[in-house]
């Protein structure tokens, strides 16, 4: 079984310094990695930094894509030395298919597609994978090395990448976005805001804890939570009232979706 020696992550910014510092996190040697970044100020202790594609050694076996998708077609012809025969390509360019990897990146031996979000800086994210040239063997190493993040998931069907990045990969903005709302909310009916905020905070956390280690689905919790005719119910009525939240969030995600497809087509 293959595994990935020596990544080089081009590109370091939120996403990819999240990895990064989760990885190191889990424990895997810092020499295991290197950046290759002409912004970046530092990297952490043990991490090699490079600031040209000329600079870099050559020593790796995959490299990981954190810059913009709307970059690939102006960055990618100045890294075919990096990207040659026998390297991996994992990109987390949203938008980007597969196919668009193999005609950027002709040479490279397997192309991946990596879909986190920033709680891989906490090892608590989900990791979608959708692989197009990697070998039997070498898929258990590879989803072993991303679920050092979180929890990770292969993908078969690439017409759904959209949608489970959508999902998994925006997910928290919403959840933020959530959290935000609510603890305005509370402050415009009349509650101190750095209260709002802190409540708000603590809730989420301990209900997502909590339904992380049930054996029940989400939607039976809540309507346990909810009694007949009680001050959870009557909220909880307005969410429902028309399928309301439901419509809303299928609207959210429709058109997270569809920018990802606005992205592979270059119409950004």
């Amino acid at each position: 079984m293959s595994d990935i020696k020596q990544l080089l992550i081009i590109g370091c910014g939120n996403m990819g310094g999240a990895m990064l510092a989760g990885w190191l996190k889990a424990g895997i040697d810092p020499s295991r990695f290197a950046v290759l970044d002409p912004m970046l100020e530092e990297t952490p202790e043990g991490v090699a930094l490079y600031r040209s594609p000329e600079d870099v050694p050559g020593t790796h076996d995959a490299v990981m894509l954190g810059f913009k998708p709307q970059q690939l077609g102006k960055l990618a012809p100045g890294m075919q030395s990096v990207t040659g025969e026998g390297v991996a390509i994992y990109s987390l360019l949203a938008g980007i298919t597969l196919a668009q990897l193999k005609e950027a990146y002709p040479s490279a031996s397997a192309h991946i597609r990596v879909m986190p979000n920033l709680a891989s800086r906490i090892n608590k994210s989900p990791i979608i994978l959708l692989q197009s040239g990697l070998p039997d063997g070498d898929r258990d190493a590879v989803f072993t090395f991303f679920d050092a993040l979180g929890t990770a998931v292969w993908l078969e069907d690439e017409a759904k990448f959209d949608l489970v990045t959508a999902l998994a990969g925006s997910g928290p903005g919403f959840v933020y976005r959530f959290i935000d709302a609510l603890a305005s909310a509370a402050t415009e009916l009349g509650l101190d805001p750095d209260q709002s905020e802190a409540l708000a905070l603590a809730m989420v956390d301990g209900a997502s804890s909590l339904v992380a280690g049930e054996t029940i689905s989400p939607g039976e919790l809540a309507d346990r939570v909810a009694s007949p005719g009680g001050m959870t119910r009557e909220g909880m009525n307005v969410l429902d009232e028309g399928g309301a939240l439901k419509t809303l969030l299928v609207e959210c995600l429709r058109a997270t979706r569809d920018r990802g497809a606005e992205l592979s087509a270059g119409t950004a």
